[in-house]
């Protein structure tokens, strides 16, 4: 009976491990559908990058409380566990706490940690849930969040509540141990037999570890994708000032060859386009961007347009491009290439409304916890339509012309332009 309940469990865990794996190969082809994008220099400034706001959530603290609450939740979380390398030891070879006895003395002080850290990330985790639905935060009441987004959140703070209990309860059941904390639980189950502990022991181990793998399996399904994909996006971050907006060189060149002909080549080869009207039509790290999104709010909070009532929400810019390459990717999953569904990012994802009200004046970028650009999405799809589809408010096209007349925003003659400081 034993081998079979090990091979039973080795077989699950090789279906979980390969649907998670199977599930990451393909967000990263989705995410590499991008256009290129070079973020390689570096390498020790980007390494600190990580260190510092993906691994230590450097920006969170901004907020000391929360930030600590978030901690505790990821690091905890974590670290306990660690412990899901001994109870897949555990499964495969039929043993129990294999590693006890090479740990030695060592062993009862990890448990002991892994128990205090299981029940603060059970309070943060009550606290967070009475945070979203009971004190209702302005940033959690938000229409971005309508259906499936504000339900996934609550799942995966639920989810957590779970599995910690059930490692709790696994150890208070073992006749046996007496961790920190499972040990002033102990009473709770005196009224039961040895064989009836030894049960509850054995269906909290497998419904923990069975709990592991579930989450392990939604979380690419879910805003918590962030746990794993805040690493590379800190990583590929720029290292450009903050707000820095990247010109076309293609653009700069045609206002070089205008004023020196001479440089201009002789087979010029004109762009297929400009900007980004499809998601496809983005950089990678845009795309990394969209799926790293955490789906917090703090740079809607934070938009001035968004908090004038504009129609902009930058998160709901990110999430809209996640929406929109889901929805690239299934179609070339189905059909092998993609075949045109009539709809794009633009216009469909976000509208021409939301682009015009954004201010670029870098709030959002400034304010995100794992170094996502809204704006970089909202300046291509403004390019594009401005350059392509020469959709612009009155007042924009009358800047523009001047521009390219005038060489300034307003009407008048270079000529004419130091006039006002000549005395009658």
């Amino acid at each position: 009976m034993e081998v079979y309940s090990q091979l039973c469990f080795l077989i699950i865990t090789l279906v979980a491990i390969g649907w998670f794996a199977k599930r990451l190969w393909v967000i990263r082809k989705t995410i590499l559908l991008g256009k290129p994008f070079e973020a390689y220099d570096q390498p020790l400034l980007r390494w600190k990058n990580v260190l510092l706001l993906a691994l230590g959530q450097k920006k969170m603290f901004r907020k000391p409380f929360v930030a600590i609450m978030h901690l505790l939740v990821y690091i905890g979380f974590i670290i306990i566990n660690i412990e899901l390398v001994e109870i897949i030891a555990d499964g495969i070879l039929g043993t129990h706490r294999i590693f006890e006895k090479p740990l030695g003395s060592l062993y009862p002080i990890l448990i002991n940690s892994f128990e205090i850290l299981a029940v603060l990330v059970l309070a943060a985790c009550v606290v967070f849930l009475i945070r979203r639905n009971v004190l209702k935060l302005k940033r959690f009441l938000s229409q971005d969040l309508n259906g499936w987004p504000r339900s996934d959140a609550n799942y995966i703070l639920i989810a957590e509540i779970i599995l910690m209990s059930l490692f709790l309860i696994m150890n208070t059941a073992e006749s046996n141990t007496s961790f920190i904390i499972s040990s002033h639980l102990k009473f709770y189950f005196n009224s039961f037999s040895t064989l009836q502990l030894s049960t509850i022991e054995h269906s909290a181990w497998w419904l923990h570890i069975l709990g592991i793998y579930a989450f392990m399996n939604y979380l690419p399904y879910s805003k918590h994708l962030h746990i794993i994909l805040a690493f590379p996006n800190a990583y590929y971050a720029p290292l450009t000032a903050k707000g820095t907006m990247h010109n076309m060189a293609m653009i700069q060149n045609e206002v070089l060859y205008a004023m020196q002909p001479e440089l201009a080549p002789k087979n010029a080869v004109a762009p297929e386009s400009f900007g980004a009207k499809e998601a496809t039509d983005l950089t990678w790290k845009n795309i990394l961007d969209a799926y790293s999104c955490t789906e917090c709010g703090r740079c809607s909070m934070a938009c001035p347009a968004n908090t004038t009532g504009k129609l902009l929400s930058p998160r709901k810019i990110m999430m809209s491009t996640r929406d929109r390459m889901e929805s690239i990717s299934k179609n070339i999953s189905i059909n092998n290439v993609f075949v045109p569904d009539g709809k794009t990012l633009l216009h469909d994802y976000i509208t021409v409304e939301e682009l015009r009200a954004c201010t670029t004046c870098n709030a959002c970028v400034e304010e995100c916890p794992v170094s996502i650009s809204p704006m970089d999405i909202i300046l291509e799809l403004r390019r594009s339509l401005i350059m392509e589809e020469s959709n612009a408010p009155s007042e924009w096209n009358s800047m523009f012309s001047n521009i390219e007349n005038n060489f300034a925003p307003w009407k008048f003659s270079p000529d004419d332009r130091d006039a006002w400081t000549k005395q009658d």
